[in-house]
């Protein structure tokens, strides 16, 4: 399986779609949950931890809310409803809600790294699980919004 990391650049469009719901019947709940608790517990020893609360308990709401984003967007039941409150496409909240951190390019690599690790683990159709990394590729784009800045000093 490809699983490669996609070149991000300021102001590209990005074009994507929901993982095919494909994923989800593949896992299940029990599946996406273990996927997802798999996921968070490496991003805690990982170099983009800071993100995340260190109180072990706080940790464990934001595994239990992502998780549910990740169940519903991958075509499972509408549960992450509950956290929007009716406000947005699913989408575009996950992406407003990024906007509280400084997410660089090199994040968005830890991040996504991180989840081809526990990807890698999955033993499903490698159709399915590169669709869902298509997913994550250029979703994760979106949520970058720290640039480097160009040397005023470089020709």
């Amino acid at each position: 399986m490809k699983m490669q990391i996609s070149k991000a650049t300021k102001g590209e469009v990005v074009n994507f779609k929901n993982p095919d719901p494909a994923f989800y019947k593949a896992l299940g709940h029990d599946g996406m949950q273990k996927l997802m608790y798999d996921f968070y517990d490496k991003i805690y020893e990982s170099d983009i931890a800071n993100f995340f609360p260190q109180d072990p308990d706080e940790f464990e709401k934001i595994k239990i809310k992502n998780t549910k984003f990740f169940i519903q967007i991958c075509g499972g039941p509408s549960i992450y409803d509950e956290v929007m409150q009716g406000k947005k496409d699913l989408n575009q909240y996950m992406i407003d809600i990024h906007d509280d951190f400084s997410i660089t390019l090199k994040a968005r690599g830890e991040w996504l790294g991180t989840f081809r690790e526990v990807l890698d683990e999955l033993d499903i159709d490698e159709d399915i699980k590169e669709d869902f990394w298509q997913y994550l590729d250029k979703f994760s784009k979106l949520t970058v919004n720290r640039w480097p800045k160009e040397s005023a000093y470089v020709v």
